[in-house]
């Protein structure tokens, strides 16, 4: 029996990457752009681009148009993606590679990491775009916007710091916005239609195709406030 979450998320819950044979010399080939060791970068990030005017990480990059096109019209800032998935992450190597660009790279990482790759207040913005819904109720806590997560992205994100969210799902959308204010997050710019009188900003392959289809696009911006948590 389908729940509302996997009816709406329909049939591409069941996507998957195909595996590259050739994916080991095409890594070894993208060595530039590819951390290895990114816990060895932990708290040092910046000096890999040290005139970087902020230092930005998209999980959960994919195939990285985001990432790569971003990288691309904002020349100083520090792009990272992170990618769980070799076979979708060395595509978006090749990508920067192709593009020659020196301000992005990427590393192959769970977000449940994260700490151990960065030090507390060292990243500026953290992107969430389209991120797995996880429909069932008991799969909750494998969500990116689950509050363990959250929690996680706030030790990372400096003072001020902001979490930027895009998704098509609906029901994930509802639940991402109480879980960000269950975990103090100050929630701006909230939408359930952002493309609704034009494109906005970048898209992801998965958002072109969404909205192809004429699906709305929900997002929302999270602001840290230490002192606000604090107190």
């Amino acid at each position: 029996m389908y729940n509302e979450w996997e009816l709406l998320f329909g049939k591409g819950i069941a996507m998957r990457m195909r595996k590259k044979h050739n994916l080991g010399p095409r890594m070894e080939a993208c060595s530039r752009v590819w951390v290895r060791e990114p816990e060895a970068l932990r708290g040092h990030w910046r000096e890999r681009m040290p005139g970087a005017r902020e230092l930005r990480l998209e999980i959960g990059c994919g195939k990285g148009k985001f990432t790569v096109e971003t990288a691309r019209a904002e020349p100083d800032v520090l792009l990272l993606g992170l990618e769980k998935v070799p076979d979708a992450m060395v595509m978006a190597m090749e990508y920067a590679v192709r593009e020659e660009l020196q301000n992005v790279l990427f590393l192959d990482a769970d977000a449940a990491r994260l700490p151990e790759l960065f030090a507390d207040g060292e990243i500026d913005r953290i992107y969430l775009n389209f991120c797995d819904p996880w429909p069932r109720n008991k799969s909750a806590k494998l969500r990116l916007t689950y509050r363990t997560f959250l929690e996680k992205y706030k030790a990372v994100l400096r003072d001020g710091g902001e979490i930027w969210f895009k998704t098509d799902n609906r029901p994930l959308f509802d639940f991402s916005l109480e879980e960000f204010a269950r975990c103090g997050l100050e929630t701006k710019n909230v939408t359930y239609d952002l493309h609704r009188d034009g494109v906005v900003g970048i898209l992801t392959g998965y958002e072109e195709r969404f909205l192809a289809q004429g699906t709305p696009i929900h997002r929302c911006e999270c602001v840290v406030r230490r002192e606000a948590a604090e107190a």
